[in-house]
């Protein structure tokens, strides 16, 4: 049974305990919390406090730390000096590059990132995102894990701040407050509009394929040429003084605290799991349709 070492037991590496868990690893979560046993209740998951143990005998690592360069340097100089050659050292970073916590790492071509989107116990998507002292063995490496756990992992040709996802949620997100603002639309609306629209769009294909069917058989080139230039329009930045409003809003449409957290999460997790459940059938017809 491979063995798995979990950095980190937050949201994100209680979820990759779960994902490993359910895929037949050994799984060992090491964080300095006090009640690390407590939040491990119901996973089939070893807490391992003291990190150096945990990461003895690992065949993979998942860091989910906290967002702190000086942490991430220090976490991963312990993982490099307590795991053998060719263990992947990979960080669920989402905001740091893997080139800015590799540096001086006697292990940097072993570090890269496998940035989930939450929960990854759900979410299919891992960005694997190497550093230039990355080895492609170790991308290699990566990517078979992430699919032998039913993951879809993407491989990014370079580091970027804030990778492919954050980036494009982003500028959806900047858009979305600067017309709640503007008064066009409340959050809940909009969130509503996102449902019964891009998001169910987005479910089955992506912007480019979307916008190839968009202009029928003339494909994108068609639709640029007849519509691109209507929609060269300014579409505005939201004010970052303003965001406070923003944020009244939201809480007021969806609540706040333990409760609410609870029922959205609950509920978000039941639909996306709705969903994959349909698209695998739909893929699985589709496939059958097809031999």
């Amino acid at each position: 049974m491979p063995v798995v070492t979990i950095i980190g037991a937050g949201v994100i590496g209680v979820s990759w305990a779960r994902l490993f868990a359910d895929a037949g690893w050994e799984v060992r979560v090491s964080d300095p919390r006090p009640d690390l046993v407590d939040v491990l209740d119901g996973v089939a998951a070893t807490a391992v406090p003291d990190l150096a143990t945990a990461l003895d005998g690992a065949d993979y690592v998942q860091e989910a730390g906290p967002e702190r360069i000086d942490l991430k340097r220090e976490l991963f100089r312990t993982a490099a000096a307590h795991t053998r050659d060719g263990v992947v050292l990979a960080s669920s970073s989402s905001s740091l590059l893997p080139s800015e916590f590799a540096a001086g790492n006697p292990a940097a071509d072993r570090i890269v990132i496998g940035h989930p989107f939450n929960p990854p116990e759900l979410m299919p998507l891992v960005e694997v995102v190497p550093s230039p002292q990355t080895s492609g063995d170790t991308v290699e490496r990566a990517i078979a894990v992430y699919r032998e756990l039913g993951k879809l992992p993407i491989r990014l040709n370079k580091e970027i701040p804030g990778f492919v996802g954050n980036r494009l949620q982003r500028v959806f997100n900047q858009q979305a407050t600067y017309l709640v603002q503007e008064g066009v639309i409340d959050p809940a609306e909009l969130d509503a509009l996102v449902r019964a629209s891009l998001g169910l769009r987005w479910a089955t294909i992506g912007p480019f394929e979307s916008n190839h069917l968009g202009g029928g058989p003339g494909g994108i080139r068609h639709l640029a040429a007849h519509v691109g230039s209507q929609m060269t329009f300014d579409i505005g930045a939201p004010d970052p003084a303003r965001a406070g409003e923003v944020y009244d809003a939201v809480e007021a449409a969806y609540g706040t605290g333990v409760g609410a957290y609870e029922r959205l999460s609950e509920q978000r997790d039941r639909r996306t799991r709705a969903i994959l459940g349909a698209l695998a059938e739909a893929d699985g017809s589709e496939k059958t349709r097809n031999n």
